[in-house]
């Protein structure tokens, strides 16, 4: 791996070992210059037995699932569109880890170069950067990573077995139950691996804008033509930079593109899945479950707010770059030296014509808009149910008060 020569990504390496466990990306010894060729390959074939084994196990709990579901669809009397909702729930599922095993496959090259694009955009970085002064801390980001990722790991690893498992039902085996909550830890973890991504990015971003600025205040008090010649070299620079980190957010976005979208429709259909089961078993006075669905739900809501909140961050920081362009645009050194002008102009355009943009496969945009989006189209299907299992509920109703004049008249 490129952690030798990076700090960026050995602040990362604990998290991307974490996610390896759980079978969602690969070691990150595989990537490693120095590891021999053969003891790789061994690695590789044992870590493909692993992906094989964790995939079984998916489909295994899945079917123990849906076997449960179905016994509680019957013992509830819910036979309309619950059954058709939970299979759809489990298939997703299934999909989503087959997905992921088969994208560990097909985009190990484009992992492996993500990795060394954030080296050497790092490397180039800190080059660019020196003689200049105000310089932050390697540290603070592995800090800023430990508060915005590693804090919500813990949290999602505590929460989802607190919120989860004592709705999971009565029909599953209490094996079955540990399983499953594994299953929906690494289901969610996979976000959580988009984050840390978008962290990197985050990073590199913020180091180029701050090298930017430093170049604006040297312009402001130096005027020699040496000088400024110096500074538009470094102007250069640090543009073919932001060039490349526009490509790796394009590479990012495709390696994560299919995952992340499966992962956001699971969550969706998982919160209005808890939702028809709080209005089925609503009838049921001593329901002890109902606080516990509401945590489940603003679990997995606020799992996709924090995706689409740090790429939020990310574009604003990197929408904020052609402000203070425009503040060394309107400096006197800028007038006095038609070839900074020109520098800082071309500097614009790139801005203007490079957005950008955290995407899934064009399919969406991964922002805050995007979040408020699934939230409003998640009220109305919660509508949509509601009003639906209204009128069930009164036409059981009705149904039952005819079978019970039926018995008294035969009775009578």
């Amino acid at each position: 791996m490129e952690a030798n020569r990076s700090r960026l990504l050995t602040a990362a390496r604990p998290y991307l070992q974490i996610f390896s466990i759980f079978g969602l990306t690969p070691p990150t010894q595989f990537f490693t210059r120095t590891l021999h060729r053969r003891r790789r390959g061994i690695l590789i074939l044992g870590y493909g037995c692993f992906l094989i084994a964790i995939s079984v196990m998916v489909i295994y709990e899945c079917h123990a699932n849906i076997v449960a579901l179905h016994k509680d669809i019957y013992r509830f009397h819910a036979e309309d569109f619950s059954k058709v909702m939970g299979n759809t729930h489990k298939v997703l599922v299934v999909a989503m880890f087959v997905w992921n095993q088969l994208n560990i496959l097909l985009s190990f090259r484009r992992l492996a170069k993500i990795y060394v694009d954030v080296a050497d955009l790092e490397m180039e970085l800190s080059n660019a950067s020196r003689g200049f002064i105000g310089q932050g801390q390697w540290w603070s980001f592995r800090f800023r990573l430990a508060i915005s990722v590693g804090l919500w790991i813990v949290l999602l690893v505590g929460l989802t077995p607190r919120f989860t498992l004592v709705p999971l039902g009565p029909f599953l085996h209490w094996a079955n139950k540990v399983l499953t909550e594994i299953v929906l830890i690494m289901i969610q973890l996979k976000c959580t691996e988009y984050c840390v991504f978008v962290q990197l990015i985050y990073e590199l971003i913020l180091r180029g804008r701050h090298i930017l600025q430093q170049i604006g205040v040297e312009l402001e008090g130096n005027h020699s033509r040496d000088s400024v010649q110096e500074l538009c070299v470094a102007l250069k620079r640090n543009q073919l930079l932001s060039g490349r980190i526009w490509g790796l957010v394009n590479e990012v976005s495709l390696y994560f593109s299919l995952s992340l979208t499966l992962l956001f429709l699971c969550n969706g259909l998982t919160i209005l899945h808890i939702v028809n089961w709080a209005l089925i078993k609503s009838i049921n006075p001593i329901d002890c479950c109902q606080y516990m669905r509401f945590g489940t739900c603003l679990l997995l809501s606020f799992n996709i707010f924090l995706a689409c909140l740090y790429s939020e961050f990310c574009i604003r920081t990197y929408n904020s770059i052609p402000r203070v362009l425009h503040q060394m645009y309107c400096l006197p050194a800028a007038e006095d030296f038609p070839m900074l002008k020109m520098g800082l102009r071309e500097y614009s355009l790139q801005m203007e014509h490079l957005k950008l943009i955290f995407t899934c496969g064009g399919l969406f945009d991964i922002n805050l808009k995007f979040f408020g989006g699934v939230v409003v189209t998640i009220f109305g299907y919660i509508i949509i149910l509601v009003q639906f299992k209204i009128q069930t509920f009164a036409q059981s109703k009705v149904w039952q008060n005819i079978n019970m004049s039926e018995i008294k008249a035969y009775a009578a």
